[in-house]
């Protein structure tokens, strides 16, 4: 039961609110973690135990963290334990297979032993909760929350269903107070929370679902097509993913509002940035923000990096000791990233990418900042503007080729195809429809994605859309959410070449 099915919107979703509205304001947020463990075990089955069994270590570790969090040395230890225990499982049902894989392939018979590749379920999610119950126990440990004395309450912020399978990675802080609070059910969150639902539907469905078609027709025989085509299913690719990604994102956001949790936003226009570093704080919000607060920020203040401070100062000067001292704290940071996403060495390859693209940013950025004095370029320049962001869509482009291509050796050879018989007639002579999408649905694709550029441009301009709309009359407001609502159901569900897929984050 994915989050755009009907099931979810039209059975699950209404099963739930209606049970929630009935029960006792103190028995709302144990219905609320009975039908998320429901949800749960409606995608995972059995391996629910793995998602139990996270949710009593991190309650008895936080409990403990709290009891010694006078004693640094001790809680400190306490901590690494309870992160290395939760790693080790992730480690072991995400990586155990790579790790066998690359082994192997190295030493070969060599190995005094045996190692064999195994069959390893991994339940759905558990990337997302595993950061978030990290990062719970992180918090206890720094004193900025106190544990959760009662373990229903650590469950539901672990397991809450909207945001179980693809985040978004939830602090403490962010959640606890509305997930707990059981307050009754809103018309206005109702109204609110049903309408960005289907605007994520209509990202998912029109869109993305549309564009999956091509990408998976030109990602999985890419030698047979040109230059052009290559470099198409590269942007394709982009797009479907932002579509797919940032849709789910408003699904799982819309239904957290329906029960009044407001649930922290993932995206940002990511698009409109004008650098890597920036895109990357539009793009996956969450676990950016995640990263940067429980790796970036513990090695920038760790020992050895104080030592190379000092060191670097004295004997290399402050501008080689930023770069080092930049590039010990992201390295760990993309390294992560990479990895994080899955047992891959495209994977690692797309972490390192960025960390060396943003490392490379870091160190001109005195050279460009004098060459726009010189020359007396005001950054607010639109062709600036215009410049950075053309160069951070290539950027992005040739980061998701990679990403996406199977395997490291595959994102090679495409990369190096789009510069081999590149024929821009492919856009016209009908190369497009032979990858198994209709006319109409590029028709949609492209309306589409106006339609989400234009709403892009005004969040960009700093315009709330959902309260401009509230000011509309009733019947322009009502127009347009029945234009969305049909949209969905008629272009969507039932278009010519419509094929349902799976959602990509929730393999992560």
């Amino acid at each position: 039961m994915a989050y755009q099915s009907m099931v979810y919107g039209f059975a699950f979703l209404p099963l739930c609110l209606a049970a929630y509205q009935i029960a006792p304001q103190k028995w709302r947020r144990r219905v609320l973690l009975g039908f998320s463990y429901l949800f749960f075990w409606l995608l995972s089955g059995k391996l629910i135990v793995y998602l139990l069994g996270t949710t009593v270590f991190v309650h008895c570790m936080g409990i403990w963290l709290d009891s010694i969090r006078s004693e640094k040395k001790k809680a400190r230890r306490v901590l690494t334990f309870g992160i290395l225990v939760l790693l080790g499982v992730l480690a072991y049902l995400k990586y155990y297979n790579f790790f066998v894989e690359n082994v192997t392939g190295i030493f070969g018979n060599a190995l005094p032993f045996t190692l064999a590749e195994k069959k390893i379920l991994m339940p759905v999610g558990i990337s997302f909760y595993t950061l978030q119950a990290i990062g719970y126990m992180a918090d206890v440990y720094w004193g900025k929350i106190r544990a959760e004395e009662k373990l229903e309450k650590t469950a539901l912020f672990l397991a809450f269903f909207p945001q179980i399978m693809e985040g978004p990675i939830c602090r403490h802080s962010d959640t606890c107070d509305a997930l707990y609070s059981g307050r009754p059910l809103e018309a206005e969150n109702l109204t609110n929370g049903y309408i960005r639902i289907f605007w994520g539907l209509f990202k998912k469905k029109v869109i993305a679902d549309r564009l999956a078609i091509g990408v998976d027709a030109i990602f999985g025989n890419y030698t047979s097509y040109s230059g052009f085509m290559v470099a198409f299913a590269a942007v394709a690719y982009t797009v479907q993913l932002y579509m797919e990604f940032s849709g789910c994102m408003d699904i799982i956001i819309g239904s957290g509002q329906l029960f009044g949790v407001t649930l922290p936003e993932n995206f940002r226009q990511p698009f409109c940035a004008q650098s890597a570093a920036e895109f990357w704080r539009r793009w996956h919000i969450t676990l950016g923000t995640w990263f940067k607060t429980y790796i970036f920020y513990p090695v920038s203040m760790s020992a050895p990096v104080k030592r190379w401070n000092q060191y670097g100062r004295k004997h290399f000067g402050k501008y080689v000791t930023m770069l080092g001292t930049s590039a010990m704290a992201l390295f760990p940071v993309w390294l992560c990233n990479g990895l994080w996403h899955g047992a891959r060495w495209s994977y690692i390859f797309y972490g390192m990418y960025y960390f060396t693209l943003i490392l490379a940013g870091i160190a001109v950025e005195p050279v460009r900042d004098r060459i726009l004095q010189v020359f007396h370029i005001s950054e607010r320049s639109v062709g600036l503007k215009f410049m950075r962001i053309a160069k951070t869509w290539l950027i992005i482009f040739t980061g998701e080729l990679f990403f996406r291509a199977d395997g490291l050796r595959a994102g090679i050879y495409m990369f190096r195809s789009m510069f081999r018989n590149f024929d821009l007639g492919n856009l016209t002579d009908g190369s497009l429809l032979e990858l198994g999408m209709t006319k109409a649905d590029l028709i949609a694709v492209v309306v589409g994605c106006v339609a989400v550029a234009v709403v892009g441009f005004i969040k960009e301009r700093g315009t709330n859309v959902r309260i401009s709309l509230d000011r509309k009359p009733v019947f322009m407001r009502w127009s347009f959410y029945y234009v969305l609502i049909l949209a969905v159901i008629v272009i969507a569900a039932y278009g010519d070449g419509y094929q349902a897929v799976d959602m990509i984050y929730a393999g992560f």
